[in-house]
């Protein structure tokens, strides 16, 4: 789930409706909170995305996996906002990115890096995919 300052029927939680490539798609409308709630109590979560590890790091205190600096992964979030990373892999010239990832504590964020990557939409023209990309950077800064 995720907090938005507006949206259909006001500020509240909206959750997610499914996943395509690892990524959350929410939905329109979410559920208003109380008055008297603080959205400061909610914890930010580093957005979902590719990055690098920037650091050595375990999965969780079990160390069931072991994440290796300048390593590339894929950052998203199970449908009770517990982290996951993904661990792309190159195959036949491209990169592919697996459907399972594995659980990671949130202490495991400061090892991790965002990449600027290139995303383009199907359907659109170059030049359409370019101003769409520059109003999320713009989004991403406020």
């Amino acid at each position: 789930m995720y907090f938005h300052n507006h949206g259909d029927p006001g500020p509240g939680l909206y959750f997610p409706e499914r996943w395509t490539a690892n990524r959350a798609h929410f939905s329109p409308r979410g559920s208003t909170l109380p008055v008297m709630f603080d959205p400061k109590a909610l914890l930010p979560l580093p957005a979902e995305g590719f990055y690098r590890v920037a650091a050595a790091f375990h999965c969780c205190d079990k160390q069931c996996v072991r994440y290796e600096p300048e390593s590339f992964v894929q950052l998203g979030y199970n449908g009770a906002g517990r982290a996951l990373l993904f661990v792309p892999e190159l195959a036949a010239g491209a990169i592919t990115v697996p459907e399972r990832g594995t659980v990671i504590d949130d202490t495991a964020f400061p090892h991790l890096v965002a990449l600027k990557l290139s995303e383009r939409r199907k359907g659109v023209t170059v030049a359409e995919n370019r101003r769409w990309q520059a109003s999320r950077q713009i989004e991403a800064a406020a």
